[in-house]
């Protein structure tokens, strides 16, 4: 009789304490949850004053889905990592955001934003030819600079503009580091300039003959080859289309849009009738 008191009472008390223990974490959820509403509301407040530490203001314009902004600033990054205090575009980051946009049925033109010093020639001449390949209108803006690679990557696009006070650089193939001085080098280097000036004469209205003399120029630059171009004499010689800001960027890559979309009504009511 004795054994039956003491386990009953053993089977009270361990109900009791599972009741106190489902309570203490009833309690410790809602203490929980309010945790996480006040982390929340400070998230709120912190992404606020990211955009004032980054931008300036306390809220970021959302952007268009219709028409994506492709910046290229700083160095064009590509089998080797740029330095810490050097500003950089990566092109294992441009490329897919390329391939991204192509599929997307819901952009409808491309916005390229140039202010680049150049950069690795490989990189910059495969993101070119990418901006190129695309289905969808694009329009490119040097805004400060288009320098070296920077070149080909303005001209790759439908249309470029250029804004008064930007320059670009044109110069011959360089390469940093080690350097084997032996014929193949050479060769290697003419392969690699032919391949630039290629892209560049087919993707703009300059031709070969003016753009390799660009290149050539001993009196321009100091302690280097080349010529700089500042806004209209880009224009002029016919690297870039023409002289203007983001507005007219914009109002162009709107006007390529509508074209498209035109061409394709036609394309379609064409293929109606035929049937």
């Amino acid at each position: 009789m004795d054994n039956e008191e003491k386990n009953k009472k053993y089977k009270e008390d361990k109900d009791t304490k599972h009741k106190k223990n489902n309570k203490s974490k009833v309690i410790i959820n809602e203490e929980n949850d309010d945790e996480q509403n006040e982390e929340d509301n400070s998230r709120g407040v912190s992404k606020e004053v990211a955009n004032l530490k980054e931008v300036g203001v306390m809220s970021v314009a959302k952007a268009d889905d219709r028409i994506q902004v492709i910046p290229i600033i700083g160095q064009v990054e590509g089998h080797n990592i740029s330095g810490n205090q050097t500003k950089s575009t990566k092109y294992e980051l441009i490329i897919p955001q390329l391939i991204a946009i192509e599929r997307d049925d819901n952009v409808k033109g491309i916005l390229i934003v140039l202010n680049t010093a150049g950069g690795d020639v490989e990189a910059g001449l495969a993101i070119a030819e990418m901006i190129t390949s695309l289905s969808k209108p694009t329009v490119s803006i040097v805004i400060g600079g288009g320098h070296s690679i920077g070149v080909p990557l303005a001209t790759a696009s439908d249309y470029s503009f250029i804004t008064p006070s930007a320059t670009m650089i044109v110069h011959p193939v360089r390469m940093n580091g080690f350097v084997i001085g032996v014929p193949q080098t050479f060769e290697y280097f003419r392969k690699m300039q032919e391949r630039i000036v290629e892209f560049v004469v087919r993707t703009s209205q300059i031709n070969s003959d003016e753009f390799r003399n660009l290149m050539s120029q001993t009196d321009e630059l100091l302690n280097d080859i080349g010529t700089i171009l500042i806004g209209d004499q880009a224009v002029e010689c016919g690297l870039i289309d023409e002289i203007g800001g983001i507005r007219e960027a914009l109002d162009k890559l709107e006007e390529l849009i509508k074209q498209g979309e035109t061409k394709e009504q036609e394309e379609v009511s064409e293929e109606n009738s035929n049937e």
